[in-house]
């Protein structure tokens, strides 16, 4: 098989990719380890925030920010998305003075924070506890959605659109040649691209590595928890400074909650299960912030896999080492609201070289490239990765 681009990974940054190379006319095969959205870009908490983004991720949260109402257009539903307002509790004076200086950084972008004193937050919104929480930062455009909903949403319409989807496919190599890469995956016929987009989230490291550029990506496992329906009391979608909590209720009363990890499974370290500890700690720190979750019932816990790295931002761009390949992962659990721009920055990449938004600082180029990792002509090295994305 011969197409424009092949990207190797399903989740919502790769799909969204795919979708976007479609609609500028190239061909594209996606391959899938799994299932696609069924790691992070599925499992998240669902939070459509630009707020507490490093500033340097702004222009690009900015541009996915004009994607979200659109869903409905763009791939036939609007993923539950609601513009609820995003909002970010300070528990005490430094957290507070945090809020600030980010609000001071982020006074030159599109990003309009509100600072609220305690009085303000008290009488705007009466169901946090005015005693643990002394102030806020609010940004009434944020919101959330549902990323069950989404991801598959992006999967389908991509391939409604033409794009020749393969889950359960499993990667076992890629290398450059003359023309272009040649992917290796289980049980399809090996493909050849003339661009290849290394999406594949937790397990892009050896692809990385398979062309001479080793990064430091770590994982990390969100873990989340819903309640049963309760009547609707929570009117945004909010968090702390710090991150220990956060949490959102949905139009049919369940609360989605998350702010600690969960944890590799001992048999299959590329699935995670949430811990009791993790699970206690989260729901007791929400309670102490929203008194009106004290009696309520946990229905489902889940967690999910997620690649870091170690300077919360992700890799987004070309290739430092190989024409023709695009790096997008490590997002570092908060790629759910910038994926439909990354998607639309990597199209423009592929067709024209260069894209409209500032994505400097997400080069691979920052972290050192290790030369001895790989040739770009054979299989990744033996790791998890190497059974694909």
């Amino acid at each position: 098989m011969k197409v424009d681009v092949a990207i190797i990974g399903g989740g919502l940054v790769g799909c969204s990719a795919a979708l976007a190379l479609r609609q500028r006319g190239l061909s594209v095969a996606l391959l899938e380890r799994g299932f696609c959205g069924a790691q992070a870009s599925g499992v998240n908490y669902g939070g459509v925030r630009r707020q507490g983004r490093p500033i340097e991720q702004l222009p690009l949260a900015q541009r996915a920010h004009a994607i979200w109402p659109k869903l409905r257009q763009l791939i036939g539903i609007d993923g539950e998305f609601r513009r609820t307002g995003q909002l970010k509790l300070a528990r005490n004076e430094a957290e507070m003075a945090s809020l600030e200086a980010y609000a001071r950084g982020a006074a030159s972008t599109d990003l309009k924070l509100e600072l609220l004193g305690a009085n303000a937050l008290a009488e705007r919104f009466p169901w946090i506890d005015r005693e643990i929480a002394v102030g806020a930062s609010f940004s009434a455009d944020d919101g959330q959605a549902n990323p069950r909903l989404v991801s598959a949403g992006f999967a389908a319409a991509a391939r409604r659109a033409g794009v020749e989807i393969y889950e359960q496919t499993p990667v076992l190599g890629v290398s450059k040649e003359a023309e272009g890469f040649l992917v290796d995956a289980q049980g399809v016929p090996a493909i050849r691209a003339a661009h290849l987009v290394n999406a594949a989230g937790a397990w892009a490291g050896p692809f990385a590595d398979a062309f001479r550029e080793g990064v430091p990506l770590g994982r990390i496992y969100p873990s989340m928890i819903v309640t049963e329906p309760m009547k609707v009391f929570m009117t945004v979608n909010t968090g702390v400074e710090g991150g220990e909590v956060y949490a959102r209720q949905v139009e049919r009363g369940n609360c989605i909650i998350g702010g600690q990890r969960g944890a590799a499974r001992v048999d299959d370290a590329d699935f995670s299960r949430p811990t009791d500890v993790g699970v206690t700690t989260v729901m007791q720190r929400a309670v102490r912030l929203f008194p009106s979750l004290k009696n309520a019932h946990a229905i489902r816990f889940w967690s999910g896999t997620e690649g870091a790295m170690p300077d919360k931002n992700p890799v987004i761009g070309q290739s430092s080492t190989t024409s023709g390949l695009i790096h997008a992962f490590g997002f570092s659990g908060a790629g759910f609201q910038i994926a439909p721009g990354v998607g639309e920055v990597i199209a423009e990449l592929i067709t024209t070289g260069e894209t409209t938004t500032p994505i400097d600082a997400f080069s691979i180029t920052r972290f050192s490239v290790d030369a001895a990792k790989g040739s770009g002509a054979g299989a990744p090295p033996q790791s998890p990765q190497s059974r694909g994305t």
